[in-house]
């Protein structure tokens, strides 16, 4: 984060779309960093369960000495997602999206009066539609061509983009294959 200029400790808020390691894992260093070096609170907004998972995460990750010695330095609260709420002054909308058996949260995030919209993992049904209508910015995965399990495909990001055409699209989750060409360029940019 600090590469790329992000204060990770000015973060008060994150929303986990679902439990799968590859959005979930990536947290454990920055907890270290919140619980050692910025102690400023924090938010966790995702599905039921939220507190138990990533308690579980964290006690995996740092054993015996998560208890004792760290949870009492992180300042944490744990938030499951509303169909709509407020968290750490940001407004929100919760969309169930189609993923796998358990589904997965898409978020609306009102920030300095745009829309946001997150996808997560997801596949290309009517709720997607939804979370992204009207939105200023839509996240949104994309992971590879053709035919994708329980993800959307390239050719799919592409109808959805067309589909909203004032909305400016992120796409992420990208797939890592052999396909000449997938990632040309990855950019950090400003929204």
């Amino acid at each position: 984060m600090s590469r790329v200029g992000v204060d990770a400790g000015a973060i008060d808020v994150v929303f986990l779309t679902h439990f799968h390691g590859d959005h979930t894992l990536g947290l454990p260093p920055f907890v270290l960093y919140r619980v050692f070096v910025d102690p400023r609170p924090i938010t966790f907004v995702g599905p039921a369960g939220i507190e138990e998972r990533l308690s579980a995460l964290w006690e995996v990750s740092w054993g015996v000495d998560w208890k004792p010695v760290m949870l009492p330095r992180f300042n944490v609260k744990y938030e499951v997602a509303k169909p709509s709420g407020k968290v750490a002054g940001y407004k929100y909308e919760t969309v169930k999206l189609d993923h796998g058996t358990s589904g997965s949260n898409g978020y609306r995030i009102w920030v300095d009066g745009r829309i946001i919209a997150y996808s997560g993992d997801t596949e290309p049904t009517a709720p997607l539609d939804e979370l992204v209508k009207g939105a200023d910015v839509a996240i949104v995965e994309a992971t590879g061509p053709g035919d994708v399990f329980s993800h959307m495909s390239w050719e799919h990001a592409d109808a959805l983009k067309k589909r909203h055409p004032k909305t400016r699209f992120m796409f992420n989750h990208l797939y890592n294959g052999t396909v000449d060409g997938a990632v040309d360029d990855l950019q950090v940019i400003e929204v």
